[in-house]
């Protein structure tokens, strides 16, 4: 089965989805969609530990890549994410040289890093789980604030880092922005752009958290790690989309009875 190391070493962009519902339907649905990814939610989501365990092996059953956000920069919780089987973590909020140095730490084995040996579910799966983890298990910290991009050279240059994601709504809160996409404003234009040089630059891959809709500008940009959509935003945009057609489908004037 692909990594997302696999595909990135391939040249391949990856777009993937991300949950922030407890639920091993969904994640095994969004599986089998075909995205490149499924990431699980642990920050913002209502996910905690357990569910994401489930929801990893729902995500594998249904042939996708199983990736999460970890809560925080936090070693423990790093590790046993690895363990139980996840492919690759995303950690928020890395704004420095030494944070970024603290992830490669948490999520690598020595000599790079300082993961505890103790692969209890990922183990079961690839006997060989310590070889391959060097080359298949990702590490991919969050650029989000002014900060990380006045650090990112220095950033960018850890040894163990795979990938960066930018979260847009904190970054353009600090840049002074409402959050969210702020497309065509200056500032928010010009950090991408930085982003995307330095992420060259480093030979590391690029990604940020977006919509459908900007799914092709952000690969003209020369992000090659997407997230399309999110399982709360597809149910809401589905079954608002759907309230909207059987509404306008029904005469004004037309009297409520039974469907048959």
């Amino acid at each position: 089965m692909d990594t997302l190391r696999t595909q990135w070493n391939e040249g391949r962009d990856t777009l993937g989805v991300w949950l922030t519902i407890p639920s091993i339907i969904s994640a095994e649905t969004a599986a089998r969609v075909g995205y490149d990814y499924v990431c699980i939610d642990n920050q913002h989501g209502v996910n905690d530990y357990q569910q994401t365990v489930a929801m990893a092996q729902a995500v594998l059953l249904g042939g996708g890549t199983p990736i999460c956000r970890v809560p925080w920069n936090e070693p423990g919780i790093i590790g046993k994410m690895l363990d139980a089987g996840i492919e690759g973590v995303i950690v928020p909020m890395v704004n420095s040289v030494a944070e970024a140095q603290a992830v490669v730490r948490a999520g690598r084995y020595a000599p790079m890093g300082a993961r505890s040996f103790g692969p209890v579910v990922a183990g079961m799966r690839r006997a060989n789980h310590f070889e391959w983890s060097t080359d298949g298990i990702a590490i991919i910290p969050m650029i989000e604030t002014v900060e990380a991009i006045a650090n990112l050279d220095g950033i960018l240059a850890v040894p163990g880092i795979d990938a960066i994601y930018v979260g847009p709504a904190d970054l353009s809160i600090t840049l002074g922005l409402k959050p969210g996409n702020n497309d065509g404003e200056s500032k928010f234009d010009d950090a991408l752009q930085t982003i995307v040089a330095a992420c060259r630059k480093a030979g590391i891959v690029p990604g940020i958290h977006a919509t459908a809709a900007l799914v092709e500008r952000r690969l003209e940009q020369g992000f090659r790690m997407i997230t399309v959509t999110s399982d709360t935003l597809a149910l809401k945009g589905s079954l608002t989309a759907d309230l909207a057609i059987a509404r306008g489908a029904r005469p004004a004037d037309a009297k409520s009875g039974a469907m048959y």
